[in-house]
């Protein structure tokens, strides 16, 4: 065991994580509107896919690298189509004034699962381990070791989640109805506009 590969599986899953992007932006909306455990279930969306993927890269796994890279385009417009309806959604939906985690359609199993899905689908993550992975030499010799890489990213990818939503839902009292109505309105457009650069990438292929 590695605790020099360990660290570096840590340091990758944070740095990937710490990218602000579509998800960033989903996961700070739901702990202002819905509170911290369904930020926390959000987040740990996306670092469970973050770990699937960076456990592919551990692995070497390069039928399944190039199945993931060769399938971009229909990955691409998937992932585009769940991001516009996510950006509708979250547009148009009201501030309510005592937000929980039960409020939620699908609870906190939903949330989770609704991160995970849009994670896998952009194939701009895989593209982005396997890069970081080759550039910085992180692979391992054997089962263990890469199972200790996939490790260190999984708990580097939540970590930067909870450090997020802690920040985010440390504040969210503060924040007036009509601020959170501002939050989902722009957040949603960003969303929206993510949604259609994702399309678009993938229909030109």
């Amino acid at each position: 065991m590695s605790p020099e590969l360990f660290g570096r599986g840590l340091l990758l899953g944070f740095t990937i994580a710490a990218a602000v992007g579509p998800i960033s932006l989903l996961v700070m909306r739901r702990t202002v509107a819905e509170g911290r455990v369904v930020g926390y279930a959000s987040g740990l969306g996306v670092a469970t896919a973050d770990g699937i993927y960076g456990g592919v890269a551990a692995f070497g796994l390069t039928a399944v690298t190039e199945l993931l890279v060769g399938g971009g385009r229909l990955l691409g417009l998937v992932g585009g189509a769940f991001l516009l309806w996510l950006a509708w959604k979250t547009a148009t939906s009201l501030p309510a004034t005592e937000a929980t985690p039960t409020e939620r359609r699908g609870g906190l199993p939903g949330a989770y699962l609704s991160t995970l899905g849009l994670t896998l689908t952009n194939p701009m993550t895989i593209i982005s381990f396997g890069a970081l992975f080759a550039g910085l030499g992180v692979r391992g010799d054997d089962l263990a070791q890469s199972a200790l890489i996939t490790l260190g990213v999984f708990l580097g990818s939540a970590a930067w989640w909870v450090v997020l939503t802690t920040v985010v839902g440390a504040v969210r009292h503060r924040i007036t109805p009509r601020w959170i109505r501002v939050i989902n309105v722009v957040s949603g457009l960003v969303i929206g506009g993510f949604a259609l650069l994702s399309i678009s990438i993938a229909i030109r292929g």
